[in-house]
């Protein structure tokens, strides 16, 4: 059988070709180990050079024209195998894509990064401490006397202890208080320090949780004076909630780790709802302060006829609702992503501060 011959036996082969199976058969047949035209080029070695020469292009064109074919005919069919599956398997592209699960930053731990940010601007460093503290931490260091009703079983959690156990008692802090000793006995003075973290009490209504968040903060040198408080304050407020103009009120008060101590308020006013801070002629307390009392000092290895402070104290929690407008605790401790969701938390947000501060 000539090329022209065997050209139009295969090519119409490769036509009638039903399915991937018979197109394959033919392949073989056509240029397989054993197939016809692969058999003829094994001819080539016993021709002439000038026979070879001809014939060997003629049969390369041949072999390459059927590989064509072959190669067309098999992607026709992958097509037609394809629209035959799409009419069976309709797709409506015009659905909404499945929703992935996003992770969104917590209130309090972003609250945490802001203010950290805008004291590390005043020169506060963050100070970190053990939250199973001994009681001599947590309260003797602090002047707190053991008649003092926070050391009593129904305001703190103590730490289990067999009665033939020779340690002194240990509790669940129930502030970072303990920091501010632990950072001073190590480092001494002067120091500028605040401590955020997880506190515990038995607090158990509507508006108390056992666990919550605390920050405090703690500055000792020479020549430091409530005067100095009250402008380290009046930043951090209108840095924190983003106002031009904050007004504080300093009400007389008493702490055992302070002398004197003095609750703070906020001016604030409450329009149609939305709680403005700044403005208006309501006043809201948001945290405790004072000068640090002469026994904290001492208790912590630093002489108070040298050195003089101040310290502070406020709830994260309390002032993360203030700012973000959260008015349920439900957002913090239920752990419904559709809370913090409605409130804007989206996954690894880095929140703006205002005023030029960085981190």
């Amino acid at each position: 059988m000539d090329l022209t011959e065997l050209r139009g036996k295969y090519i119409e082969a490769v036509a009638r070709a039903a399915d991937e199976a018979a197109l394959e058969e033919v392949r073989l047949a056509a240029l397989g180990k054993k197939g016809e035209i692969s058999a003829m080029m094994a001819t080539l070695g016993k021709m002439d050079p000038d026979q070879r020469k001809a014939a060997g292009a003629a049969m390369n064109v041949l072999r390459d024209e059927i590989d064509a074919a072959l190669r067309a005919k098999k992607a026709g069919l992958a097509d037609a195998a394809l629209n035959e599956r799409l009419k069976s398997e309709w797709l409506d592209v015009t659905l909404p894509g499945r929703p992935r699960p996003r992770g969104t930053i917590h209130p309090v731990s972003q609250v945490m990064e802001e203010l950290t940010a805008i004291f590390a601007d005043m020169g506060f460093a963050v100070a970190e401490g053990p939250q199973v503290e001994s009681d001599w931490y947590n309260f003797d260091a602090l002047n707190i006397p053991p008649e003092h009703p926070a050391r009593q079983e129904h305001d703190t959690f103590f730490m289990h202890r067999d009665a033939s156990d020779p340690r002194p008692p240990h509790v669940l802090r129930t502030h970072t208080s303990p920091v501010q000793i632990r950072a001073m006995t190590e480092q001494g003075a002067p120091i500028r320090v605040i401590a955020p973290g997880r506190v515990y009490r038995m607090d158990m209504d509507q508006t108390h949780t056992p666990m919550f968040h605390q920050v405090e903060g703690l500055c000792i040198d020479r020549d430091i004076s409530m005067a100095n408080l009250k402008w380290t304050l009046e930043e951090f407020c209108r840095a924190f909630f983003e106002v031009d103009k904050v007004e504080l009120r300093f009400r007389a008060s008493h702490f055992p780790f302070t002398e004197p101590s003095a609750e703070v308020d906020i001016r604030y006013s409450n329009v149609n709802g939305q709680l403005r801070i700044g403005e208006g002629d309501k006043w809201m307390e948001i945290l405790g302060s004072g000068m640090v009392h002469p026994k904290v000092l001492a208790a912590a290895g630093v002489d108070p006829d040298a050195w003089q402070g101040f310290a502070f104290g406020m709830g994260i929690d309390r002032i993360a609702m203030l700012k973000y407008g959260i008015p349920d605790l439900r957002a913090f401790f239920e752990g419904d992503l559709r809370w913090l969701r409605h409130y804007g938390f989206a996954a690894l947000d880095m929140p703006d501060l205002p005023g030029g501060l960085s981190r």
